[in-house]
């Protein structure tokens, strides 16, 4: 039984929930599920997890990640992205005078510097975020009007990618430029295009969205949906869960006696620093346990059984 990650580039108009039941076509078995959820609209890296490597997912969730965007200025939408009804723009007069002089690269770096950082980020609207036990996107869809509290994320880049660029669709003026954006777990980036055009006084959202790192994992090492769905479920490009926890976490080389202990529920020494997740692995490399620290111990969070390893 194959266990590990299946790293997928998900395009346009698919969900993520359809990439996972392809994926439990492709590999054959029902035990798929995902690490961070994509739009619709957004492509880019998705990590599945195969069989026992499900267990990983719950700790790369919260990986910091990389998008590359494009925002367009001149219009709010309310989805704070293309998909959305616009339901406000600014006037041609008011997007030249963001322009006027030469200053337009300044004005946006301004207003990208004012939200890098630690900040307290406003979610879209449209995000899952549950509301009196209603998806949001749902209650919106509904008609509700949804106001959710602000809650801190980190933005250690937010950088333009290129000049931006005059665009005239359906009569209507606007600026787009594209961007690249590292962030911590819960960022949303339509909302930072929603708040840079709220900074810039003319409205902003998203036309385009890519991501390309979760953690340790890039765009890089993805396989494309068509590609996939062409492979056998015994050569599908599955990384194995040994090798997967050693990408991405801190190692704990085991004794045999470890090993056992950990199969065993119990706890194992640990002396120095550590960070919040341990991968531990066997004498023979396989992935036994996902650690932390308890008091001067060391706890499991999930093992994995010696087929699954």
């Amino acid at each position: 039984m194959t266990s590990g990650l299946l790293l997928v580039d998900k395009p346009e108009g698919l969900t993520s929930h359809d990439v996972v039941a392809r994926a439990r076509r492709w590999a054959a078995t029902r035990r798929v599920g995902h690490a961070g959820t994509l739009d619709p609209m957004a492509t880019g890296l998705l990590i599945l997890g195969v069989n026992s490597a499900t267990k990983l997912l719950t700790f790369l969730v919260g990986e910091d990640k990389t998008y590359i965007t494009t925002i367009r200025l001149g219009a709010s939408t309310v989805t704070d992205d293309r998909e959305g009804e616009i339901t406000a723009l600014a006037p041609a007069a008011k997007l030249a005078e963001l322009g006027r002089e030469g200053a337009l690269l300044e004005r946006i770096e301004k207003a990208l510097s004012s939200l890098r950082g630690d900040i307290l980020q406003v979610p879209s609207s449209v995000s899952a975020i549950k509301v009196d036990g209603q998806r949001a996107y749902a209650k919106v869809r509904s008609g509700d009007e949804v106001k959710l509290a602000a809650r801190p994320v980190t933005i250690a880049r937010f950088e333009m990618l290129g000049a931006p660029r005059h665009e005239t669709v359906d009569g209507n003026e606007f600026i787009d430029f594209d961007a690249i954006v590292d962030c911590s777990s819960g960022t949303y980036i339509r909302a930072l295009a929603r708040d840079l055009g709220e900074a810039l006084g003319v409205g902003g959202h998203l036309t385009a969205l890519r991501r390309t790192r979760i953690g340790q994992y890039s765009i890089t090492q993805s396989h494309s949906v068509e590609k996939l769905q062409e492979t056998k479920s015994e050569e599908l490009p599955i990384m194995p869960s040994a090798q997967a926890a050693r990408a991405q976490f801190e190692c704990r080389e085991l004794t045999a006696q470890e090993v056992q202990d950990l199969r065993h529920g119990k706890r194992i020494r640990h002396q120095g620093e550590l960070s919040a997740e341990i991968a531990a692995f066997a004498p023979d490399g396989s992935l036994v346990a996902m650690l932390t620290r308890s008091g001067r111990d060391l706890k499991s969070l999930v093992v994995f059984n010696e087929v699954d390893a």
